[in-house]
This record gives structure tokens, C-alpha cells and sequence, in this order.
């Protein structure tokens, strides 16, 4: 399994990194119930295939994402890489000590290997939020500092605190290709590290849907489908059309090549300069030796060339804003 490292820590994160957002689920939950016993099985199976980024949240599941790797890891901390966040809600110095905490309870550790802010800070000043963590960092309860859902302007902001970013955590793929407007070359003008999520775009990209139609609701709420779908919430006419005509294209090329449209979308986003690690979530091993398949191919200069064209028109409509969920002056990310 490929490495890359981040900077200044020298940290190495795998190319394919674990998502346990699923971990901990309960009944009732958006991923339903999901078993220590399943957990356990992933990530030995994760470790066991050259996989050591470990993504998690304190708010993945009220913290049961966070207990339920930390159990899964026990005997074998030493060979992962764990990546957790803290709420922007939580950044007070005293509440971020806090929660700090109790993240290292939950995981078992006494170090956390990459401690995120989750979405950009609105509510506490950013300069005492990340001397906290910079503290944190000089206690030994960090090893590295990052954000996620950052854009260029609010990386700008951190970055004037003078604490070193090393990972800026952001949905990228290639129906969600925003971050290559700013956000992408900022982060390598400052040589910060890109860890994407979402890579096949919530099953997208698998190919197992040809119409928004056939998409569960719980699915079609980015600012892919129209505003008129029950539970989206940006007001914008969506990029249906586009985003389907993509679709086809990448299934085409991938029946031409003779390779899962899945594992295109995984490859693509490893090829892309700039990104560290592309995280996929799993629920089963069988889901996870398929993503470790894809990580694996290496595209022709040709075949990622022809990806570009294929999904640039979703590009052009969707423009640069990176928030999956809310546009204007209602985004996010800026």
C-alpha cells in the first residue's frame, strides 16, 4: 500500500484510508446497527492489507465511532494512524481541552495522530482556538493539526495563527469537483495534505443508479439534484442532467476498459496532484477488498484525460462552491 507523508510531522498515511463514520451505529441511526465484532474484522482486515488511516468524530455517532475503533484497534494501536475532529462548536479553549479528552478515552490512546476541526469556526475567536490546539500538540496529545471543510479564505485565517496545518479533510470526487477551483491549489501552495471523502459520491459512482429517480431521498440531497426533491435544502436547480450524462460516460468507459466503475473513481482521485488519502467507508470486508482493488490501478494519461472531459460539464454547473449541502451565502466553505 502506497504512502504519502504529511508536513512537518512526517506522518504517513496509506492512500486508502478506513472511514468509521458507520462504527457504533445504532438502530434508528443514518447507518443503522453495526457490531464490535464487525468493526474488529474491518480494521483487521484494513491493517492486515498495508491500511493505516483511520478516520473518526466525536459527533460520528455521539462518540460510538470513536469507542468502537478504539476496541477494534486494541493489540494494534501501534500500527494505525488515528484521525478524529472536534466540533466547531467545541473549540472554547476550556471545552476543546475537554473534548480533547475525551476523544483520547474513547479511542484508548494517549495520542491522537491528527486532530481535525470538523467545519469551519464561527463562534470563538480562531486565534485562541488553534493556540489551544498547538498547546495540545506540545503536550503530546497531537502529533499533527488539521482542519476539514476549510476553503481558501478560512485556511488563510487559521494559517495567520502561525500553528502548521498538515490536512485539510474535503469532498472531492468526480461529480464534486469544486475544491479544484481554490481550494486544492491553496493547499498545495502550503503544502497542506488533502484527504478526500465521499470519493464515489454516497454509490453514485458504482453504477448502481442511472436516474435520480431510482436514488434513496436520503442520497439526493446535495446540490446534484434538483431543489424540488423532498430534504434538499440549497435552492438551487441542481445539475441532474449533467451529472447522469457523466454517469453513463464513466459506465461506457469503464465497459470499455473492462473494469468496475467503482474502482475509475478511486483511482481517479489517487491520481489527482495534491490529494494524501482517500478515505472510504465499508460495512463489510467484502466492500472494503473491492476499494483496495481500486486504490490499487493506476489510470493512463488517456483514460484520466477522457474522466476529465467526461465530468467536466457537472464541473461548469456546479461551480466552485464546495458545500455539498448549502449554496450561497448560506455555504460553508469559503
Amino acid at each position: 500500500m502506497e504512502k504519502r507523508t504529511l508536513i512537518p510531522s512526517g506522518i504517513q498515511l496509506s492512500l486508502l484510508g478506513l472511514g468509521c463514520w458507520s462504527f457504533g451505529g445504532q438502530e434508528g441511526d443514518y447507518w443503522g446497527p453495526h457490531d464490535d465484532r464487525e468493526a474488529a474484522e474491518i480494521v483487521a482486515q484494513a491493517l492486515d492489507s498495508g491500511v493505516n488511516y483511520f478516520d473518526t468524530a466525536e459527533g460520528y455517532n455521539d462518540g460510538r465511532s470513536e469507542a468502537a475503533l478504539g476496541r477494534a484497534l486494541a493489540g494494534r494501536r501501534a500500527e494505525a494512524i488515528i484521525g478524529t475532529k472536534v466540533s466547531p462548536q467545541n473549540t472554547e479553549p476550556q471545552t476543546l481541552r475537554q473534548h480533547c479528552e475525551a476523544s483520547l478515552r474513547r479511542l484508548g490512546t494517549d495520542t491522537l495522530d491528527i486532530y481535525m476541526v470538523h467545519w469551519p469556526i464561527t463562534d470563538y475567536p480562531v486565534a485562541d482556538a488553534f493556540a489551544t490546539l498547538a498547546d495540545l500538540r506540545a503536550e503530546g496529545k497531537l502529533r499533527a493539526i488539521g482542519v476539514s471543510n476549510f476553503g481558501p479564505r478560512q485556511l488563510q485565517e487559521a494559517l495567520a495563527t502561525g500553528v502548521p496545518i498538515e490536512v485539510n479533510q474535503l469532498g472531492y470526487s468526480l461529480v464534486h469537483r469544486a475544491i479544484e477551483f481554490e481550494i486544492l491549489p491553496t493547499c498545495r501552495q502550503h503544502q497542506i495534505g488533502v484527504a478526500v471523502y465521499m470519493p464515489l459520491m454516497q454509490g453514485l459512482l458504482t453504477g448502481r443508479w442511472r436516474s435520480a429517480d431510482e436514488i434513496p431521498q436520503t442520497r439526493r440531497r446535495t446540490r446534484h439534484f434538483s431543489s424540488d426533491r423532498p430534504g434538499t435544502r440549497h435552492g438551487e436547480p441542481g445539475a441532474e442532467a449533467e451529472v447522469f450524462a457523466a454517469i453513463q460516460g464513466i459506465a461506457q468507459l469503464a465497459e470499455t476498459l473492462g473494469v468496475p466503475m467503482a474502482d475509475l473513481a478511486l483511482a481517479w482521485a489517487a491520481a489527482q496532484p495534491g490529494v494524501t488519502t482517500v478515505i472510504v467507508g465499508t460495512r463489510m470486508p467484502a466492500q472494503l477488498r473491492e476499494s483496495l482493488r481500486g486504490i490499487g490501478r493506476t489510470l493512463s494519461p488517456e483514460t484520466l484525460a477522457e474522466l476529465d472531459r467526461l465530468t467536466q460539464p457537472v464541473k461548469a454547473r456546479l461551480g466552485p462552491n464546495a458545500d455539498l449541502w448549502q449554496s450561497g451565502a448560506d455555504a460553508r466553505i469559503h
